[in-house]
């Protein structure tokens, strides 16, 4: 493990002892927030004194800050497992959707760890780590998009960069509704209560909106509005 957030000391230690300061921090941090978790609780819940910590961390942010690379990390594999197949537009989207649903419930303390970014003290540091975890998607939907343009999956006219940005706000949004409270509650409230016992239809009903967009054009649009 290299990281500048770490000191040397840590990236000596065990791995076992590594990973259970790591996860740890992530459940706290996930849990209170960035400015409620507190450092010697961590060390005391991973088994290590409040010392050692140190010996390992310089500050509780440089801690969160390792435990976002982690997150950062996760996120990229998920997107890269179903974006680098050579599956049609439609089954990608729904390969992403599924596993959104898959790792939302799993994983839900990455998730919330995005949303303490603008926790931190440091506005360079803010920017650098949005810019890693908005990157990662960016690459990922705009490529995959582009190659679909080329390949007649998709209409014409899209601009991949909007679309790009366009299909990672919705698929951002499906991500905090299965992991938020607030989001949770506002997803009941837009599809019912039971829509936690029915991921098969969100996946459906995504996917016929999003191949509307990918395949309808404006004029295809006025021209059904002529029609009726």
């Amino acid at each position: 493990m290299e990281s500048k957030h770490c000191k040397p000391a840590f990236e000596r230690a065990d791995p076992d002892r590594r990973n259970k300061v790591i996860q740890t921090a992530v459940d706290e941090f996930s849990g209170l927030g960035f400015e409620n978790a507190n450092i010697n609780v961590i060390a005391k819940k991973a088994g290590i004194s409040i010392g050692l910590m140190y010996k390992y961390f310089e500050t509780k942010e440089d801690l969160f800050i390792l435990c976002l690379e982690e997150a950062i990390s996760e996120l990229h594999a998920v997107i890269e497992a179903v974006l680098q197949s050579d599956d049609k537009i439609l089954v990608r989207a729904e390969k992403l959707i599924r596993a959104i649903q898959q790792t939302s419930g799993r994983e839900s303390r990455y998730v919330k760890l995005y949303n303490e970014i603008t926790k931190l003290s440091d506005e360079k540091q803010v920017r650098y780590y949005a810019d890693r975890i908005e990157g990662i998607s960016y690459e990922a939907y705009a490529g995959f998009l582009k190659r679909a343009k080329e390949e007649g999956d998709i209409r014409s006219d899209l601009d991949e960069r909007m679309f790009a940005f366009f299909f990672d706000s919705l698929l951002m949004t499906l991500q905090f509704s299965y992991t938020c409270d607030y989001y949770r509650e506002r997803f009941k409230v837009y599809c019912g209560d039971d829509i936690f016992d029915n991921d098969e239809k969100v996946v459906q009903e995504l996917l016929k909106f999003l191949e509307s967009a990918f395949t309808f054009s404006h004029d295809d649009v006025k021209k059904l509005e002529k029609s009726d």
